[in-house]
């Protein structure tokens, strides 16, 4: 194994990895991972760790990669910044407590989950106010839209299941029972509309047919709550495990479980590169970042960091 320095205005980040497998290998385009305690965000693979604003949480960014969207729930706003100058450019108040976001995959609006008040904001990145306040079930969590824009799907993690927004009329349409699921907290959804993969606020994920609204399968992963992705290919699942020290890898066709990946304690953002190469992981309780090769689900590169690693952007992958 290689440790490298790598200085930036906040200090130094460590980079240790296999001789042959080097930054630039990893990471196909840039990468955002949010430093909830710190409120900064670092960048990779430029390497570079930048102030944001208090309580950096959940982040996305837009399909043209040049601006990334962040939650914060101590401020109740969400803030957008330059991807190339790192330049804060809009800071918009949405509801109480806001945790996931997502930007529309026409780039033009980010719907909001504002977990203290049971609503989803949608904020318009033109002119960056925001459009509409729609009233869901308790304890919307996090937000994913159809690849055709055409619905945005809420976790509802005080129980009630998962929401459905019609984003043409902007109106709360149905909620979808979860059973197995008690407290859907995050989510990812096939290509084809027809899936959604929900991550439990416990040690379950929930495959959830859209056509039926039913529950086809429940997985006993990790402890503790997580991100959870679908790699491009959908070939794969993989969720951490925030109270345990492992990613799970799913196959995705028989939904079995595959491989179980230690890569430290506390792993929450998951998220694999759009080529499906890489899988970049945030541990929270180690403080560290780290690269998971998934055509041999072995950690290659790892990344020190202060101050809670929680989410990750990846252009292409949303």
């Amino acid at each position: 194994m290689k440790k490298v320095l790598l200085q930036t205005a906040m200090g130094y980040l460590c980079l240790s990895g296999i001789l042959n497998i080097q930054a630039s290998d990893v990471f196909p385009e840039n990468i955002f991972v949010t430093l909830k305690d710190s409120g900064e965000i670092a960048q990779y693979g430029g390497q570079s760790v930048w102030k944001g604003d208090p309580v950096m949480l959940y982040n996305a960014i837009t399909p043209d990669s040049q601006r990334l969207v962040v939650s914060s729930p101590k401020t109740g706003s969400i803030y957008v910044f330059d991807t190339s100058t790192h330049k804060r450019l809009a800071k918009i108040s949405v509801g109480k407590a806001p945790k996931g976001l997502k930007v529309s995959p026409d780039g033009k609006e980010a719907y909001v989950a504002n977990e203290a008040d049971a609503t989803v904001s949608v904020v318009d990145l033109r002119n960056y106010k925001t459009l509409a306040t729609i009233n869901v079930d308790k304890t919307p969590h996090n937000i994913r839209f159809s690849h055709d824009g055409k619905w945005a799907y809420v976790t509802l993690q005080g129980g009630a299941g998962l929401g459905v927004i019609d984003t043409h009329t902007r109106k709360y349409v149905k909620t979808i029972p979860t059973p197995g699921i008690p407290n859907p907290h995050n989510l990812d959804i096939s290509k084809d509309g027809k899936t959604v993969y929900i991550r439990d606020l416990g040690n379950t994920v929930g495959v959830l047919d859209l056509s039926s609204g039913k529950i086809k399968k429940v997985i006993t992963v990790g402890q503790g709550h997580a991100g959870i992705d679908i790699t491009p290919d959908e070939k794969y699942i993989f969720t951490g495990a925030i109270a345990d020290d492992i990613v799970t890898v799913i196959d995705a066709k028989n939904l079995n479980i595959i491989k179980k990946i230690k890569v430290g304690f506390g792993p929450h953002g998951v998220r694999s590169s759009k080529d499906g190469r890489w899988l970049y992981v945030a541990i929270t309780a180690e403080d560290k970042f780290v690269v998971i090769d998934i055509k041999t689900f072995d950690v290659v590169q790892e990344y020190n960091l202060l101050s809670f690693p929680f989410w990750i952007a990846v252009n292409g992958n949303p």
